[in-house]
């Protein structure tokens, strides 16, 4: 199946429009001065945390809303005739793209934590991050509006990378249509994923933000992934036995895992374990018997959890994913990513591991993750 809707698969990128000047997010400006500014503006909006302070999600433009018309224009008129585009149809709001239920979902969880904890900042903080050149701001903030989000913090890079920025934002997770941006951030020690957009799509809870992450290479390491590949499954079988009590060293996704579950412990402070609006899934191909014990006292010794762990024994992962109806999964595998999409599941892949030198066949009978 194709996976392309929510990324440029050819040419340049049309939010790559010019070559900025490189302040790639090194200002000294205080957040406390900007925040001055937007106090004073526009109608009283709940007040943005500090950075430092927040749950930072960066997400492009690309993945928040559809945008393949614009692409389609830059594709084959070039860039002036899209920035022309882009300002003739600025009244007409984008359409919600693949991360835009988990957004929602961000701010309903933001919401929950406003009533238990007005002075906290300890909440979900949304950053727009788009290539795109000003000019199309407005038309983006012209969206924001219309879909009624709360998204106070843009960075348009005019082309540049946004790498610099993210880690300026101190950035728990960024979402991208962009493979080679999302590698950079992982390289830079920040999880990110690449979005897809499923042709069907399920519906998810408007109450209760659930986050689905598979275990090897994206919670834990890919440590007993290679074994897999190198030797096979019998002999994963038994470095897993031998090592259950080593623990797996952390995935590139264990510290967004390790930030839900603070946010969760706030509400169960509260009393509100059992309503709690966060839900987290480990959804992994290892055996519960064989292999399964050892990630489990992995995410014990690190002090997390999960409210629900399936093992699946190499069974396919999206008719599982259909029944928890997350807002997002993340998977290093592109071959279980299809197949959550498939089922109408919001999937992201996160392009971390030996999987990426040797991507899963569909006739393969099993799989370490």
């Amino acid at each position: 199946m194709s996976l392309d809707p929510v990324q440029v698969m050819k040419g340049q990128d049309p939010m790559a429009l010019s070559p900025p000047p490189a302040s790639n997010g090194d200002s000294k400006v205080s957040w406390d001065e900007k925040e001055g500014f937007c106090d004073s503006v526009g109608p009283k909006k709940p007040k943005s945390p500090k950075p430092e302070n927040a749950v930072t999600i960066a997400v492009s433009s690309r993945v928040l809303f559809r945008t393949e018309k614009e692409q389609k224009v830059f594709e084959e008129k070039g860039v002036e005739e899209y920035l022309k585009y882009q300002v003739e149809h600025e009244n007409e709001p984008f359409a919600p793209g693949p991360a835009f239920p988990f957004i929602k979902a961000l701010e309903s969880v933001n919401t929950r934590l406003r009533e238990l904890y007005p002075e906290s900042e300890e909440l979900f903080d949304i950053v727009l991050v788009t290539y795109n050149h000003a000019n199309v701001g407005v038309r983006l903030i012209n969206t924001i509006n219309h879909h009624n989000l709360f998204i106070e913090r843009f960075c348009m890079t005019g082309g540049s990378s946004p790498i610099g920025y993210l880690k300026a934002w101190h950035t728990n997770l960024y979402l991208s249509a962009d493979a080679e941006k999302v590698q950079e951030a992982l390289s830079e020690g920040i999880a990110a994923a690449t979005m897809f957009m499923p042709e069907k799509q399920i519906e998810v809870s408007e109450t209760q933000l659930r986050v689905a992450f598979d275990g090897d290479a994206v919670l834990f390491s890919d440590e007993s992934e290679r074994i897999f590949k190198a030797h096979g499954l019998d002999k994963f079988f038994e470095h897993e036995r031998e090592n259950e009590n080593t623990l797996l060293d952390h995935g590139p996704l264990k510290g967004f895992l390790e930030t839900l579950g603070k946010l969760q412990k706030k509400f169960y402070a509260k009393g509100h374990r059992l309503d709690c609006p966060i839900r987290t899934y480990l959804v992994t191909a290892r055996s519960a018997a064989s292999s399964g014990i050892r990630a489990l006292k992995t995410l014990r010794a690190w002090g997390l959890e999960t409210d629900e762990a399936l093992f699946l024994a190499g069974a396919p992962k999206g008719p599982m994913l259909e029944k928890i109806r997350p807002h997002i999964y993340f998977d290093d595998q592109m071959f279980h990513v299809e197949g959550a999409v498939e089922m109408g599941t919001i999937a992201a892949h996160v392009p971390y591991g030996i999987a990426q030198k040797y991507p899963h066949k569909k006739k393969s009978t099993n799989s370490a993750k």
